[in-house]
């Protein structure tokens, strides 16, 4: 079902929309008791699904967050309209930083990740909408950014985190693990990125399971 919301926080009646569409329309009502919040790099980055607005505030006091990743991009949605303004009542610098979760990562995003990450204020949080694949993959990237292996790449796309790899969110799996097999050890991550990474070529030969991709998509409601 599509966003009910229509942008407006200004009226009673805006707001109780933009509450009804977040919880009921973009599942947040599950995420009222659910996070997988998680540190990337402890006391600088960590990953959770997309928080309410009380729940940021609460991660904000605990952690000390001056940064949130937006890895959805911005919406039309309740969820999003409200993590916005949470964020600026909180200081928050705020960036939209969007990925897809079933397709190859797009060269340009990863690069456009590893300069918010080497600019950015910390401590920082990224979400996605469940926490699971966008999110893996961008704490992913960043473990690399920050000199990580591709192993440690790959745990943070774990079932701990709901991410299911033999369904269409696999080939995120499979680009750290292309990485793994063609250039780890022998020329670093960026450079690979940039000269070597075809796009087109890991979407054409990565295949998926349908049963596993209809579990992720349409029972879990994953992005």
């Amino acid at each position: 079902m599509d966003s009910i919301f229509n942008g407006d926080l200004a009226t009673a009646k805006g707001r109780f929309t933009a509450w009804i569409d977040s919880l009921f329309i973009d599942h947040a009502v599950f995420r009222l008791v659910w996070s997988n919040l998680a540190p990337v790099i402890p006391g600088k980055v960590y990953r959770c699904n997309h928080p309410t607005p009380a729940r940021l505030r609460r991660m904000t006091r605990r952690l000390g967050l001056r940064t949130l990743i937006n890895l959805r991009g911005k919406t039309q949605s309740g969820s999003d309209a409200l993590s916005r303004e949470a964020a600026g009542a909180l200081g928050l610098a705020f960036h939209d930083m969007a990925f897809e979760s079933r397709g190859a990562p797009q060269r340009d995003r990863i690069l456009r990740l590893h300069g918010i990450y080497t600019a950015m204020q910390t401590p920082a949080v990224m979400h996605c909408k469940s926490g699971a694949d966008r999110a893996g993959l961008a704490a992913g990237l960043i473990v690399l950014f920050a000199g990580g292996t591709a192993a440690d790449a790959l745990r943070q796309l774990s079932p701990r985190f709901g991410h299911i790899r033999q369904a269409r969110t696999g080939i995120l799996d499979a680009f750290f693990l292309h990485f793994q097999r063609e250039a780890e050890g022998r020329k670093p991550f960026l450079d690979w990125v940039r000269d070597d990474y075809d796009e087109v070529a890991l979407r054409r030969n990565f295949r998926a399971n349908g049963l596993a991709s209809f579990i992720n998509d349409w029972v879990l409601a994953h992005e």
